[in-house]
C-alpha cells in the first residue's frame, strides 16, 4: 500500500502518515499493538528509514495522548460517539490531532488538515474527508479560542 519513499519531505510524511493510519487502524480492530503492526506492515510491504521513524513518532504520540485526544474529538464531534466513528475516520482524526496539538515538530495546521483530508479520500468513504476537514477545523477554532 505504500510506495518508495523518493520524493520530497512532504511525500514522505504522507507515506508515514499512511503508515501510521494503517498501524492504528489494525490495532483499534484487531487490539494488535500499534508498534507491532507498524513492525510487520514495513516488514510485509518496505519503506524508507526516514518515513518508517516519522510513521513510529506519530503513533507514540497518539497513543502517548490518547486520552487528550479522544476527549478533543469528542468535543469537536458530539454527534459522533467514538464508538460509532468509522474506525478510518477516527484514527485518521487523532493522527491528525496529534500532530496539530501535541506535536513539538509543529506542521504547519493547513499541511496537517490537508494531509488528512487527502489520505481521507484515499481511504475512508464517500463523506469522510468532509467529515475529518470539519472536525479538524472545529479542533483548531476551539484552540485558538482557549488561546485567547
Amino acid at each position: 500500500m505504500i510506495g518508495k519513499d523518493h520524493g520530497s519531505p512532504a511525500t514522505g510524511r504522507r507515506q508515514a502518515r499512511t503508515l501510521a493510519l494503517q498501524a492504528l487502524y489494525e490495532a483499534d480492530l484487531a487490539g494488535h499493538d500499534p508498534l507491532e503492526a507498524l513492525d510487520r506492515i514495513l516488514t510485509e510491504e518496505g519503506g524508507e528509514r526516514v518515513t518508517a521513524t516519522y510513521a513510529r513518532h506519530l503513533i507514540e504520540g497518539v497513543v502517548q495522548h490518547r486520552a487528550e485526544i479522544d476527549q478533543r474529538l469528542v468535543q469537536a464531534a458530539p454527534a459522533w460517539p467514538l464508538e460509532q466513528m468509522p474506525p478510518i475516520d477516527k484514527n485518521l482524526l487523532r493522527l491528525a490531532i496529534y500532530e496539530l496539538l501535541f506535536d513539538n515538530r509543529r506542521v504547519p495546521m493547513k499541511a496537517v488538515i490537508n494531509e488528512a483530508v487527502e489520505i481521507a479520500k484515499v481511504f475512508g468513504s464517500e463523506s469522510s474527508s468532509r467529515f475529518v476537514n470539519g472536525v479538524l477545523g472545529t479542533v483548531v477554532a476551539g484552540q485558538a479560542n482557549q488561546a485567547q
